[in-house]
């Protein structure tokens, strides 16, 4: 009999999604019956799937605590891959600092709750960072580098308001240090289906000085292939291997850039609703659509 995997988008991310029709494609080669399926849809029985397999769910950062209200159901009834409970770890930036405490090498980070003063967090974070000209602020709970924006350290006051509006929104902020390296050699982002390494790519810089925040899904993006180091693997390894979860992952994206010496640090770790670029790569989409079937029939 068929598995039968459930690819769950959401209905803003239909048609944008350049990974669903390769996936697709390759699930249904590897013998599996695929439904897409928004993860809001109250009309769906996901009793019916052998696996969940969350997507492009990219609207869920105003709506987290409905997402992850969902997402709870949906594994009441099925196979939900990423189980719940990574979902729940890293739906939140907040996991970069127990990465760090567990020693991966970080990008530097500083978090702003809620309940804090903004220009006071600020104030602590140059101090903290004096040589910071550049930082970035972000929401803690994000996707596709929505509510994300590079600042200037002279222009306090645009960032306090940046701050302010997320704070004011129960949102908390994520403050790091910007690392110009990623001006000329971008980001890279490996791929893991099933803990094997597939591929990597090259993200293009995103937050540029000159730039508002984006009003739409994520900020677009440039995209290119790219041959990781062994040392970039080896950071996302010591990554993967750091999440107090069991291995390995049916799929993980681990976002690297480097700082001024040239080393790789962690900038995000990708468990939840990541691209994986499978165009980018030949045979990356056979080797997804393996790993799925695999977890379906164990």
């Amino acid at each position: 009999m068929k598995p039968h995997i459930a690819l769950i988008t959401a209905r803003a991310a239909r048609g944008l999604d350049e990974d669903m029709p390769p996936l697709e494609r390759a699930l249904r080669e590897a013998g599996a019956q695929v439904s897409i399926a928004d993860w809001d849809d109250d009309g769906i029985d996901w009793s019916d799937f052998d696996i969940a397999l969350l997507r492009s769910t990219w609207d869920y950062a105003e709506r987290v605590a409905e997402f992850l209200d969902r997402a709870h159901r949906v594994s009441e009834r099925t196979r939900l891959l990423n189980p719940l409970a990574v979902i729940r770890w890293n739906t939140d930036k907040h996991y970069l600092a127990e990465l760090s405490r567990a020693g991966v090498p970080v990008v530097p980070s500083a978090f702003v709750e809620p309940k804090d003063d903004a220009e006071a967090a600020l104030a602590t974070f140059f101090d903290v960072y004096p040589d910071a000209g550049e930082f970035v602020v972000k929401p803690c709970v994000g996707a596709g580098s929505r509510d994300a924006q590079r600042h200037w350290r002279e222009d306090r006051e645009h960032a306090i308001t940046h701050v302010r509006r997320l704070l004011d929104a129960r949102r908390g902020v994520l403050l790091q240090p910007y690392l110009h390296s990623v001006d000329e050699h971008g980001e890279t982002a490996l791929l893991f289906f099933d803990g094997e390494f597939s591929h990597a790519i090259r993200k293009g810089p995103m937050l540029r000085s000159d730039t508002t925040l984006t009003g739409g899904l994520f900020v677009t993006e440039e995209i290119t292939p790219r041959e990781a180091s062994q040392r970039e693997i080896e950071i996302a390894r010591q990554a993967l291997t750091a999440m107090p979860f069991p291995q390995p992952l049916l799929y993980a994206r681990v976002d690297l850039i480097r700082d001024a010496d040239g080393s790789p640090r962690l900038l995000e770790l990708e468990l939840t609703e990541p691209s994986v670029f499978l165009d980018h790569a030949k045979g990356a989409a056979e080797r997804f659509a393996r790993a799925i079937v695999q977890r379906a029939s164990a």
